[in-house]
């Protein structure tokens, strides 16, 4: 049912979206977990806020062009799902996935215009949404760059103030030079 909603480049409606979050996050009582774009409208949040108290919430707060620019700069894989990025993590070979040399390909959820269009529909959904978490305590928003090394040590403290730290040095080291963009992590 969601995917009907994105292949037309529109937001899945708060019933379809929220009823598949609750299923999954219900399904996890006592864990920590990361949600990445949820809750994006106050539905989704109060819903949310029915099965769990919500520990922190981080906004990075980045313009609408670098947005537009950066979503729409994403390219797939479709039967693998590998995602590449043609600025960061790009492929070996523009258009061609470096493992299976089958092509990549640019959603259309991703190109430049839809990209456009989604981030103008969540700027104003997200609105009252930010406004609760203030309320609540639980907002942080960033606001010094784009860039992943300056990003992440802002969000490794707040995230230590909530749980245990991680002890491996993995989780302050960059990616390694040589092949910049392709450590794994999920912040792509």
């Amino acid at each position: 049912m969601a995917k009907q909603y994105m292949e037309k480049s529109l937001l899945v409606p708060d019933h379809v979206i929220t009823r598949l979050m609750m299923s999954e996050l219900e399904n996890r009582p006592g864990q920590h977990w990361l949600l990445d774009g949820f809750p994006r409208t106050l539905g989704q949040a109060e819903a949310l806020d029915k099965i769990c108290e919500v520990d922190l919430v981080i906004s990075l707060n980045i313009s609408f062009e670098t947005l537009k620019d950066h979503l729409s700069r994403h390219w797939i894989h479709p039967p693998s799902g590998r995602v590449y990025n043609l600025d960061f993590n790009p492929p070996h070979v523009y258009g061609i996935d470096d493992v299976t040399g089958e092509p990549s390909v640019q959603q259309e959820d991703d190109k430049p215009e839809a990209v456009a269009a989604r981030l103008r529909q969540y700027k104003d959904v997200a609105k009252p949404v930010i406004e609760l978490h203030k309320s609540q305590g639980v907002f942080h928003q960033y606001s010094s760059g784009t860039e992943t090394n300056k990003i992440w040590p802002y969000v490794y403290a707040l995230f230590s103030n909530k749980i245990t730290p991680i002890q491996s040095k993995d989780a302050y080291r960059p990616c390694p030079v040589e092949e910049p963009g392709r450590c794994g992590r999920p912040f792509n």
